[in-house]
C-alpha cells in the first residue's frame, strides 16, 4: 500500500531471513505456531488508517447509545444465555477487508466484527521479532491510539486482571494447548501472568470455581473467556455436560462477558450505515431477493471461522434457508490485490483491535493483525500450497 517500502521490503527480502525470523519466533513456545506466518507486515498509509478508524469510531456511536443493548436483545440465543452480564464488551475486532472502489481507489470495508477477544498478546511477540530481521522506518507503528509496547501491554494487562492477583484469574478455553491459536494463550501468560485453563479442569463448589495452580486447588475469581460455544457444541457429551456450568449463578467476573460475542456480531452489522460497510440485511427482512444476486453473500449468523457462509448465492439457496432470521444477506465487496509478491499479489484483511477498561465512556483502538490471502476468502483453508500468505500484522504511518 505503500510503494516505495512494498518495493524497499521485496527488494531485501530473501528466504534466508524469512527462515531466521521464523525459528526466533517459533523457539519462544516450540511447536505452539500452527498457523502460517507471512513473510510480510503491511504498510499502511496514514490516509488509509484514518478511513479505519473513522469507521470504527461511528460503529462505536452505536455500541455506547444506551438503546443498544434493547436493539439486540435477540442476538443472543436463548440457550445460550450466561448469567452475570455487564454493561460493555471489554474487547471488540473490527474487520476491514483492503478493497478497491468503483473509481479504482482503495478503501476499507467492513467484513465482520466480533465483542470478543483474538490474538492480543500474540501481536506483541510478532511485532518485537519481526523488527529484529526486517527494516522498519521509524515513523511506522504496528500499536494505535498513541500506545507503544509498553502502554499497550499495560492496559491489556489492566483489563484482563481488573483488581485480581493473575493467580485468581484464568485463560479459559476447551483444550487450550490442542487450539491453533495456543500461541496467543502461551504469550498472554508470559505478559499478564494468568495461566490457560480447560473447562473440564474447573471445579465447581457451590457458585464458586476453582482450578488446580500447580497442584494447589485456587479459586477462580475473573474468567479471560476464550470459550466459542460453537466450539463447545462440537466436542463429546461429558465435555458438553461440564459446559454447562458456564450457565449456571457464578461468584465470577467475566472478560468479556459471553453475551458480547453476540451482540457485536454479524448481528450487528444491519444496524450500521457507513460508506465502508456493505449494506447488510437480515434475510427475514428481505422482501424481495436482489436482481443482481451475484454480488451478494449469504453468512449464517451464528458460526465462525467462516463456516457456513455461501459465496456465489443462488435463488435456490436462499429458499432452502429454514430459518431465515438466523441469516444475513451482506453485499459482496471487492478484495484488492494489494501485497506485491513474487509471483501474484495478495489480498490482505486488517483487524483493528479496540480496548474498553471499566470506567471508561468508550473503547480505544489499541494494535492489529492481518492476514494474507491468495485464495477466495481469508483463511488457512483457501491458501494451502502458498506463500506470502498467512498471519501477520499491520505497521501504520504515524
Amino acid at each position: 500500500m505503500v510503494p516505495a517500502l512494498r518495493q524497499q521490503f521485496n527488494t531485501h527480502f530473501t528466504s534466508e531471513k524469512y527462515e531466521d525470523f521464523l525459528k526466533e519466533l517459533n523457539a519462544v513456545h516450540p511447536g505452539a505456531i500452527e498457523f502460517r506466518v507471512a513473510e510480510t507486515a503491511v504498510y499502511v498509509p496514514k490516509d488509509f488508517t484514518h478511513k479505519m478508524l473513522g469507521a470504527c469510531e461511528s460503529i462505536v456511536d452505536i455500541i455506547v447509545d444506551p438503546k443498544f443493548k434493547d436493539l439486540t436483545k435477540n442476538a443472543i440465543p436463548e440457550n445460550l444465555r450466561v448469567p452475570g452480564g455487564n454493561n460493555h464488551s471489554h474487547f471488540i475486532a473490527f474487520d476491514f477487508g483492503i478493497c478497491v472502489n468503483e473509481e479504482g481507489e482503495y478503501e476499507p470495508q467492513l467484513i465482520e466484527m466480533q465483542g470478543f477477544p483474538t490474538l492480543f498478546a500474540y501481536e506483541i511477540l510478532l511485532d518485537d521479532i519481526y523488527r529484529k530481521h526486517f527494516a522498519v522506518p521509524d515513523n511506522y507503528s504496528a500499536y494505535l491510539g498513541g500506545h507503544n509496547e509498553e502502554s499497550y501491554t499495560r492496559l491489556l494487562k489492566e483489563i484482563v486482571l481488573g483488581n485480581h492477583d493473575p493467580k485468581n484469574v484464568i485463560l479459559l478455553e476447551i483444550f487450550p494447548h490442542h487450539q491453533k491459536t495456543r500461541i496467543d494463550f502461551y504469550a498472554t501468560q508470559d505478559y499478564t501472568g494468568i495461566k490457560p485453563v480447560c473447562l473440564t479442569e474447573l471445579i465447581k463448589e457451590g457458585k464458586k470455581l476453582y482450578y488446580l495452580n500447580d497442584g494447589k486447588k485456587t479459586e477462580v475469581k475473573r474468567i479471560y473467556n476464550r470459550v466459542i460455544f460453537d466450539d463447545l457444541f462440537q466436542q463429546t457429551a461429558e465435555v458438553q455436560e461440564k459446559g454447562k456450568l458456564l450457565f449456571e449463578n457464578l461468584d465470577v467476573e467475566w472478560v468479556p462477558h459471553p453475551a458480547w460475542f453476540y451482540r457485536i456480531s454479524k448481528f450487528t452489522l444491519p444496524l450500521i450505515r457507513h460508506p465502508y460497510v456493505p449494506p447488510t440485511f437480515f434475510l427475514h427482512e428481505v422482501k424481495e431477493i436482489p436482481a443482481d444476486l451475484e454480488n451478494y453473500v449469504l453468512k449464517p449468523l451464528f458460526s465462525f471461522a467462516g463456516q457456513g457462509v455461501v459465496i456465489d448465492v443462488t435463488k435456490e439457496d436462499i429458499e432452502k434457508v429454514k430459518d431465515p432470521e438466523n441469516w444475513i444477506l451482506q453485499r459482496k465487496v471487492k478484495y484488492a490485490d494489494v501485497i506485491e509478491t513474487p509471483d501474484i499479489p495478495a489480498k490482505a484483511e486488517i483487524r483493528i483491535f479496540y480496548f474498553w477498561k471499566d470506567g471508561e465512556a468508550r473503547p480505544v483502538p489499541a494494535n492489529n493483525l492481518a492476514r494474507l490471502s491468495k485464495g477466495k476468502m481469508i483463511g488457512v483453508r483457501y491458501n494451502k500450497d502458498k506463500e506470502w500468505v498467512g498471519g501477520s500484522f499491520c505497521l501504520f504511518e504515524k
